[in-house]
């Protein structure tokens, strides 16, 4: 499995610079709110501290009422100016949340399939859920809090250093520890929660493919090796997440045991300037509200720095997916003729092993070949070649003289069609699963495609094409879902299909209902079958018998039959399994 790219820390910063420069109006409305709510904040200590002082000097009642109802109508302020900018805040987060939702399904989209299915299900999955939902969090919640209390730090500890210079160097008592624990936590963070993401997406990948695999895990006996497998990434999970745990253990416990010590050195300084008669007992008494009020900001700003490191590496996560060069659009698109041509080929996997060794394959229009073989011979992979999903290593996959992977992909996707045994059903209606393959066909030209491969089920649905489908909806079969992508692929109408044992799970009756459904959609296409079902290959134009990465034989079933080779082998042995099973 190859995993998708993860965006360095340079990338993530101009894609957050790029993000406040498209909202910076909403931004700076933000930061002025939390900016006049900090500065309402301010007050009552110093009139506190006031009072205290007018107390001292013997004030009457009614300036220490008047001093009182000044502390309530700064409170109140600075209630509603908060309540006011995280109301902005929210706004500009919700925003900027779907913003980025919507950028990473386009991105996602425009992903090559190869690219896709090499990654695997669980680390995109795992990237479009928990990774975009923890920067909605950050983003939403994090930032703003970040905002606030940096905000709320700096006109604190200003007001402290306004009240005596060296009653604000006292408040910085604390601050070279809490620097340092901060760039201890900040220099390993990152990489800890990039390990953890990518364990998660691991762990999701084997739950998602155990599941959908049950039934051959079942059949094969497998449960034991898939428990086992899956035993190793939960572990791989929580000792990740021990090491995260083990950086905020540090971390929260040397900042909490910070804290005291600024009071602390504010109120024995203070203690001196008093008896010097250099500064007041109000002001000794303001600068250590200010700072018991500074702990809780200092609080948040550090436990979430926590929370926007998570939200940092899920941020590079979610961006490395646009890190992934898109399909180019094809220099050249129009090629001449529909002649598939395959000189030399040559394809090897990850691994570097080939699959396919020197493939050598012409396909006129309008022929239907089909290619039979074992299972492992190469016979998806030269149906994934000659789709255009991946490129020969060596060699060339031509149409009409033109490489298929030089056309431009929608010019490719609209001439070349793959449907395989794999489907997939997507939550809306059956009209919104048909428009997926023609956005512009009617109603009846869908009605019509599902009677082409004949859907019978169709005529059960009392809501016709808007019946829902998904989950807690209409569920489909195998059956029922394979027949709704053949309709889709008739929608869509391309020149050249490629049909990777596109009924496989189709019963037998199904299967050959199906296919002489479609012979008639099919005539004038050029169509290369890949065929377990042998009839399949008997009512073929040509068959090509692959083995082992190999074209071994080819030429038409009677031909091939009469010439004794592999492929007669294989007909007479289905001829006999079919027999058996009719008996």
């Amino acid at each position: 499995m190859t995993r998708l790219p993860v965006a360095d820390r340079r990338t993530v910063r101009r894609a957050l610079r790029d993000l406040i420069s498209r909202h910076r109006r909403a931004v700076g409305i933000v930061l002025a709110l939390h900016s006049a709510a900090a500065l309402a904040g301010l007050a009552p200590p110093w009139l506190l501290g006031t009072i205290v002082d007018r107390v001292t000097a013997g004030t009457v009642v009614a300036t220490v009422d008047r001093l009182a109802l000044a502390i309530a109508g700064c409170v109140l302020v600075s209630a509603l100016l908060s309540r006011y900018a995280q109301y902005a805040g929210h706004r500009f987060a919700e925003r900027a949340v779907a913003e980025l939702r919507e950028q990473f399904v386009s991105r996602t989209l425009g992903l090559p399939v190869s690219v896709v299915e090499r990654a695997g299900s669980g680390d995109l999955a795992t990237r479009s859920s928990i990774d975009v939902a923890t920067v909605g969090t950050t983003v939403r919640d994090v930032v703003p809090v970040i905002v606030i209390a940096s905000v709320q730090l700096t006109l604190l500890f200003g007001a402290v250093f306004l009240l005596h210079p060296l009653l604000g160097l006292a408040a910085l008592a604390g601050l070279p520890s809490i620097v340092a624990v901060t760039r201890w936590y900040l220099r390993r963070a990152s990489s800890a929660y990039l390990t953890e993401g990518a364990a998660a997406a691991e762990l999701t990948e084997t739950l998602t493919t155990t599941a959908e695999g049950a039934r051959t895990v079942e059949a094969l006996r497998l449960a034991d090796d898939r428990i086992r497998h899956g035993t190793a990434r939960v572990t791989g999970v929580w000792q990740a997440r021990r090491a995260t745990l083990a950086l905020r253990t540090v971390f929260f416990s040397a900042v909490e045991a910070s804290y005291p010590l600024p009071i602390a050195m504010v109120l024995l300084v203070g203690g001196y300037l008093l008896a010097a008669d250099r500064v007041s007992l109000g002001a000794v008494v303001a600068a250590a509200l200010y700072l018991q009020q500074a702990v809780d900001p200092m609080d948040r700003l550090l436990q979430w720095t926590e929370q926007a490191q998570r939200g940092f590496a899920s941020y590079a996560r979610v961006l490395g997916v646009g890190l992934v060069p898109p399909e180019p659009p094809g220099a050249t698109t129009t090629s001449r003729g529909e002649r598939l041509v395959v000189r030399t080929a040559r394809f090897s996997y990850a691994d570097g092993h080939d699959v396919l060794h020197g493939i050598d394959l012409e396909v006129q229009p309008g022929e239907r070949l089909a290619v039979v073989g074992p299972s492992g011979a190469g016979k998806s992979t030269l149906a994934r070649l000659l789709a255009g999903i991946d490129a020969p290593r060596q060699g060339v996959v031509s149409i009409g003289g033109c490489p298929v992977t030089d056309l431009d992909p929608a010019e490719r996707r609209r001439r070349i069609a793959l449907v395989t045994q794999e489907h997939h059903v997507f939550i809306g209606s059956v009209r919104d699963n048909l428009a997926f393959a023609a956005p512009d066909a009617s109603d009846e030209q869908m009605r019509a495609a599902l009677a082409t491969v004949g859907a019978d089920w169709y005529d059960e649905l009392a809501e016709g094409l808007d019946t829902a489908l998904g989950d807690g909806a209409r569920q489909l079969g195998a059956a029922e879902a394979q027949q709704l992508a053949l309709a889709r692929l008739v929608l869509a109408d391309p020149h050249t299909l490629i049909l990777d044992e596109a009924t496989a799970a189709l019963d037998p009756s199904t299967a050959r209902r199906t296919e002489r459904a479609l012979a008639a959609v099919l005539v004038g296409r050029t169509v290369i079958a890949i065929a377990h079902r042998l009839n399949t290959a008997h009512d073929a134009d040509r068959v090509a018998v692959l083995a082992d990465g190999r074209i071994t034989e080819i030429g038409s079933h009677d031909d091939l039959v009469a010439a004794g080779g592999a492929y007669a082998a294989l007909w007479r042995s289905w001829h006999a399994h079919a027999d058996e099973r009719q008996r």
